[in-house]
């Protein structure tokens, strides 16, 4: 059985970006896979530094992945601060890290050109979410094509530990779905929170409508022709809409008769129809928060007892076996 892991940031709302690129396909691999999903609020720390906000946050991203389906009796799910030999193992992995394969991190430098701090942690980041995956060895980390580079990386840190110390690690690959790799957000650019451009997945349905209808088209009257491969729009209808419904579209974007007002409250009934079951579930999560606390207590005794093997091999490896 296939082991696959991967996790999300407790560092804002949910929106249809973090579900296409990283939840719905976790969701997918429940049934038939050995299941690790976890909060990440130790990277979430290079963004958020208010600890009532990185609080309720990780409670609201564990509430979000449990609203949309996930089970935790069908796999492992935890918050990553709650497993303290992740900050070990990235340790003994940043000192085989050339600082060379850092400085190439596009994250970084995305990040620091919109104006976001330049920490130490946000240039190690890729670091820490290599320990993330090794410690457990998967196979699989599903992910949007902009994290896709941090797993390139995470493998070279695993091929130069294991070139250094002994055949250690795994060396996982991503996964990334190409329907789903960018999904667009208002402007056309990949929907991030970063970019205030995001369409959230749990928002009620009055500023859910007003999100989709900020949504950025063009000028190009109704009756006229419009090319759908350029339209963030379209790009859109075609994660919620069925098959025959988007070719109908497809034929009023090719041969004119596509109105953007009309498609953009297609888009919002289609969204809502799809989310508002676990918008309300995810309300009767919120009010026991314990319970969720609980499930995931149970879960990083679950991580800690796995992570800890390749933790004990990591440091006989490196010499701590005195």
């Amino acid at each position: 059985m296939q082991r696959i892991l991967s996790g999300i940031q407790p560092s804002g709302q949910l929106h249809i970006g973090n579900y296409f690129g990283m939840m719905e396909p976790m969701l997918r691999h429940m049934a038939s896979s050995e299941l690790y999903v976890f909060i990440a609020n130790l990277h979430a720390m290079t963004s958020v530094q208010d600890k009532e906000r990185l609080a309720q946050g990780t409670l609201e991203a564990a509430a979000n992945f449990l609203a949309l389906g996930l089970d935790p009796e069908r796999c492992i799910f935890w918050v990553q601060s709650d497993v303290p030999e992740v900050c070990e193992l990235a340790w003994l992995l940043s000192v085989v890290t050339p600082m060379g394969l850092l400085e190439r991190c596009h994250s970084y430098k995305d990040k620091v050109a919109k104006k976001i701090p330049a920490s130490h942690g946000l240039f190690a980041y890729p670091v820490l979410m290599a320990a993330d995956i090794l410690l457990y060895q998967p196979h699989l980390v599903p992910v949007g094509r902009d994290q896709k580079q941090h797993i390139e990386v995470a493998r070279d840190i695993a091929g130069s530990f294991n070139s250094t110390f002994g055949e250690t690690f795994m060396l996982p690959d991503g996964e990334i779905n190409a329907s789903t790799a960018i999904v667009p957000g208002l402007d056309g650019q990949k929907m991030s929170k970063s970019y205030d451009n995001t369409i959230p997945i749990f928002a009620d349905e009055k500023t859910l409508r007003k999100r989709v209808m900020l949504i950025q088209t063009d000028a190009t009257p109704v009756a006229e022709p419009k090319n759908p491969d350029t339209c963030n729009l379209y790009a859109l209808l075609k994660l919620f809409a069925a098959p025959e419904r988007l070719q109908e579209i497809h034929d009023l974007y090719m041969h004119g008769g596509a109105a953007y007002g009309y498609l953009k409250q297609e888009l919002f009934e289609l969204i809502n129809a799809r989310f508002a079951p676990a918008r309300e579930r995810k309300k009767e999560l919120l009010a026991n928060p314990e319970h969720i606390r609980d499930l995931l207590r149970q879960g990083a005794e679950k991580a800690r007892e796995k992570g800890a093997r390749t933790l004990a091999l990591a440091r006989e490896r490196v010499g701590q076996g005195y």
